[in-house]
């Protein structure tokens, strides 16, 4: 598929650097689009990207481009996603997909109207380890699953810190990287949790640095989710069972985890990357298109609005609004 990118960001190199991987897959790039003409000509020049746009509405009408991904910050997912929708075009827009889930919606309901593909880029959906998770707990390896334990925590500093945490551009942890850890209790529980409880800290920029997230879900089960920037915390998790407990030593890079039955040795099961791990939400995306799909299965227009349910329910119970929403 032929793709643009939109914005010129970490995010946007990471996306850039494996779409050049998949040449012999049939991606290309052939376009993108940021907020100055230079920013995208030298983004252009270092990925060997054919057009440059100094503007994202440049961008979604070029007409080559059969596909964006929408890398902007935050707060722009939603008006970025409606106009590369409006201008025909397929779209993969980075997490968090919107800020509220009346917006992811909105998006859902036009790609539908439009007949084009449009997916949250939530990458640890696609990640070939998860189908074998899946597997196993589907065939009841652990039992009855009983409750799981998810962990992320990073340092910014500098600039990095207030990009990561400013209101305007829907900031804190709980979006950048708490839909990680939530996404993970939500890929293995498969069930929209009852209720939850929460502590929380803000910064500075009073927006959400750490909290600590502890959501119920029908039968008893139970996921408690960590996540910080201003901590190193591993990237761990544990889904506990009645017959055992299956360890992930990186729930988020998720090549690894280990299977470990009460009264048997562990076993460790393997699924590593191709490349890095975001080829496999591209080769979603591109399946999709192929097949005249609006939506994947894999990572359904439902379950992503449902996140972004739980999500504005939690900034709801802090009482945390984003400027931008004002």
């Amino acid at each position: 598929m032929k793709w643009g990118i939109c914005a010129t960001g970490t995010i946007a190199r990471k996306f850039a650097s494996t779409i050049r991987e998949m040449a012999a897959e049939g991606e290309q790039l052939v376009s993108v689009g940021s907020r100055s003409a230079q920013g995208a000509e030298a983004f252009a020049a270092e990925f060997g990207i054919p057009r440059a746009y100094g503007s994202y509405e440049e961008l979604f009408a070029d007409p080559d481009t059969e596909a964006v991904y929408i890398a902007t910050p935050n707060s722009l997912h939603y008006e970025n996603t409606r106009a590369a929708l409006e201008a025909g075009k397929h779209v993969l827009c980075e997490k968090p997909f919107t800020l509220t889930a009346a917006q992811a919606e909105a998006l859902y309901a036009l790609a539908r109207e439009k007949g084009l593909f449009l997916m949250e880029a939530l990458w640890i959906r696609h990640l070939p380890l998860y189908e074998k998770l899946d597997a196993l707990l589907a065939e009841g390896i652990l039992g009855k699953v009983t409750d799981i334990t998810c962990d992320y925590g990073f340092i910014a500093n500098g600039a990095r810190r207030e990009r990561k945490f400013v209101s305007r551009l829907g900031g804190g942890a709980l979006l950048d990287i708490g839909i990680y850890t939530i996404g993970f209790a939500d890929l293995v529980m498969k069930d929209a949790p009852d209720s939850f409880t929460s502590t929380v800290h803000f910064s500075e920029y009073g927006t959400d640095d750490d909290s600590r997230i502890c959501l119920q879900y029908p039968g008893g089960r139970s996921a408690v989710c960590v996540q910080t920037i201003g901590r190193e915390l591993p990237r761990h998790a544990h889904i506990r069972g009645t017959k055992g407990e299956i360890f992930l030593p990186d729930f988020q890079a998720a090549e690894t985890m280990e299977l470990r039955l009460t009264g048997q040795e562990p076993e460790v099961i393997n699924a590593p990357f191709d490349i890095n791990g975001f080829e496999y939400q591209i080769r979603e995306a591109s399946r999709c298109v192929a097949a005249g799909r609006c939506a994947s299965a894999r990572y359904t227009p439902d379950q992503s609005i449902a996140l972004m349910r739980l999500l504005e329910n939690i900034r709801k119970d802090w009482g945390m609004v984003f400027s931008c929403e004002e």
